[in-house]
């Protein structure tokens, strides 16, 4: 299969990137330095282009009943027009076929969002489920996508977006969306642990657009600095800390689960109300590094319940030491231990995230 480009392709090469391969799409990893772009985003803001993520729009009579079985979290609860929920997509076995965010559009029903290497399967598996409804999904190919995040990103990109727009950009709360002209829909949401927009466009604009964010002093990230920083806020990576085999329940997305109404029957209740009945066996957890050397995805952890495994690890710019995300037998406490080329170093459980608007916050 051939590799996949986004319409900011061009643009990136032009600003010098380092471009790799990543789920069949060729992105930037850099712009010349991770470790300065990650800074530049937790002090000040950068943007990142994400049109590789797939969009799909959900419309039709059964529209919200489609969603309610579809995934764990309850659409019922997005109370108007704009507003986002994160949520797992289950199968039958309670595990994670990918974790997405809905908005509410009450234009045409709702908006979804999932990620590029998952797209195949997850546009399958909805299509799959929605033969039982009402419903028609439309997939936004036509679109890209920019996310702005940092302490300045918002009035930076507002300094560049229609005048007006700002008032009702400005105004937008977390976890809140706004569909505007031109097939523009704009959010504030992210992947950084930092404030920030996810920004939707029609594709010919992006390159324009996204030039226009530079000039106003929003630099450009690549995936590296992406990764340490959704490290550093505690947020899963698909493929990584939750897959197909992996129960939302043991990779800390517990809080992501509506059981209420008890009556709402979404694909995998029954497997996770086994699970919660039998006790959990293994659940996430952070950890902070104590002992020389990184922390990587693989690493086995030892402690007093038992063996578990670092599902992502980095070495913190932030903190200036080394974070991982690790599943381990629940009950686990204090001090571990992390095996580190044949060699146990120490790492302390801790409550994350890591970071909060450029601030440690564990505990």
């Amino acid at each position: 299969m051939s590799t996949q480009t986004t319409p900011l392709n061009a643009t990136h090469r032009e600003s010098g990137a380092k471009m790799v391969d990543f789920a069949g799409w060729d992105m930037p990893i850099h712009y010349g330095s991770q470790l300065k772009e990650h800074e530049t985003v937790r002090a000040d803001a950068g943007m990142f282009d994400v049109s590789h993520m797939t969009v799909i729009d959900v419309a039709g009579e059964d529209a919200t009943a489609y969603l309610q079985k579809l995934i764990a979290n309850d659409v019922a609860r997005l109370g108007f027009d704009g507003k986002a929920l994160y949520s797992g997509m289950l199968n039958e076995a309670g595990g994670v076929i990918d974790d997405l965010i809905v908005y509410r559009v009450d234009t045409w029903g709702y908006r979804v969002v999932v990620n590029a290497a998952t797209r195949d399967k997850d546009l399958a598996w909805m299509q799959q489920v929605a033969s039982s409804f009402k419903v028609e999904l439309q997939e936004r190919a036509e679109l890209a996508m920019i996310a702005v995040q940092g302490p300045n990103s918002i009035a930076k990109a507002c300094k560049v977006i229609h005048e007006e727009w700002e008032s009702t950009v400005k105004a937008l709360k977390p976890f809140q969306g706004i569909a505007l002209q031109g097939g523009w829909f704009i959010a504030r949401t992210g992947y950084t642990g930092e404030d920030g927009l996810e920004i939707m466009l029609p594709a010919d604009e992006a390159a324009l657009f996204w030039k226009a964010l530079a000039h106003a002093g929003i630099a450009p990230i690549g995936l590296a600095a992406r990764d340490t920083l959704r490290l550093e806020a505690g947020m899963n990576l698909y493929g990584h800390d939750m897959n197909e085999s992996i129960s939302p329940l043991s990779a800390g997305m517990g809080w992501t689960i509506a059981w209420e109404p008890a009556d709402r029957d979404f694909i995998g209740r029954k497997a996770l109300e086994a699970q919660k009945a039998a006790g959990v066996a293994q659940v996430q957890v952070g950890l902070v590094f104590e002992g020389k050397g990184v922390l990587r995805e693989g690493m086995r952890v030892v402690t007093e319940n038992g063996d578990g495994v670092i599902t992502s690890g980095t070495f913190s710019p932030t903190l200036k030491q080394s974070i991982a995300i690790a599943r381990i037998p629940a009950g686990s406490s204090g001090q571990v231990s992390v095996d580190v080329r044949g060699k146990l170093e120490p790492a302390r459980i801790v409550k994350m995230p890591f970071v909060r608007n450029g601030k440690a916050v564990f505990a």
